[in-house]
């Protein structure tokens, strides 16, 4: 049997740090250039405070606009319950991201609540999914160590796993590399310490690196039993909350370029990918 990926493009993660607004039109037609393509999930938009990330402003007027008609699904990310609430109130939203951290430090900066806190707000996200029909997407930032000096180990992000699926329906998570600090030893590592014990949880991998680093970051990632995917094309994006010099996303073309290589299905249309590729050079002013 062939193996077989699958990739959510994150091109909201790759336009919410940029400073310089992006008017929506560029927006919708790079995202519905991006529905053709073949990705599993697009992480299209955010309902979060415009004060916050003022570049995911018109998120529900991109939405308005985009091709639903597309088998991908389509994500959002959200940071509290009032967010929450924006997004269930749209059917066209299979997916609501909420970041949780595994950092104390980043919890409060990301989202001003504590761990604690941001569970409580978990928990009634979830419910507000549930009685909408969609399903959550739980990032566990800063999944591979981080920069405040807070305590880390694989085993660490095993316990808050553990503890979330006691408490909630949890099916879907995220082990998310916040600064792209993981080198292949750390995603071996965390990735064989999680899949296992939480079999009935999709975990994916959502890793920023270098663009030398991709491949191999890939390649860990994948013999380690991970079959999903985050990637951004051309690497674009970081995270603006997590420190000034930011290290991109994982390259969608060069993910995509190994799993071709190595005989992989993901689903990609190779001639679709390229026309975004192209077409992104129009929407990210840095390109």
């Amino acid at each position: 049997m062939t193996d077989r990926v699958f990739i959510t493009e994150c091109p909201r993660d790759a336009m919410q740090g940029i400073a310089e607004w992006i008017p929506t039109e560029k927006k919708v037609n790079y995202l519905n250039s991006l529905l053709q393509v073949g990705f599993d999930v697009l992480d299209f938009g955010s309902f979060v405070s415009p004060k916050a990330i003022p570049q995911m402003r018109d998120t529900a007027e991109v939405l308005a606009q985009l091709d639903t008609q597309s088998p991908t699904k389509l994500l959002a990310i959200v940071a509290n319950e009032k967010g929450a609430e924006q997004a269930c109130s749209f059917d066209e939203i299979r997916f609501l991201g909420y970041p949780f951290s595994v950092s104390e430090t980043f919890q409060q900066r990301n989202t001003h609540a504590s761990i604690e806190e941001s569970i409580a707000r978990l928990l009634h996200i979830q419910n507000l999914a549930q009685k909408a029909g969609k399903q959550v997407m739980v990032y566990f930032s800063m999944a591979f160590g981080n920069p405040y000096g807070d305590e880390y180990h694989p085993d660490i992000v095993a316990r808050w796993v553990e503890r979330l699926s006691s408490e909630m329906p949890l099916s879907h998570i995220a082990l998310s590399d916040t600064i792209g600090s993981a080198d292949t030893a750390g995603i071996t590592e965390l990735f064989t310490t999680i899949i296992p014990q939480f079999r009935s949880i999709q975990v994916s991998a959502h890793l920023h690196a270098r663009p030398e680093q991709v491949k191999a970051k890939t390649e860990a990632a994948f013999l380690a039993g991970c079959r999903h995917f985050d990637g951004a094309i051309k690497g674009f994006g970081g995270c603006p909350m997590a420190k000034d010099d930011l290290t991109g996303n994982m390259d969608t073309e060069l993910m995509f370029d190994w799993f071709e290589k190595q005989g992989i299905q993901s689903g990609i249309l190779a001639d679709k990918l390229n026309y975004s590729s192209n077409l992104a050079v129009q929407v990210f002013p840095f390109a």
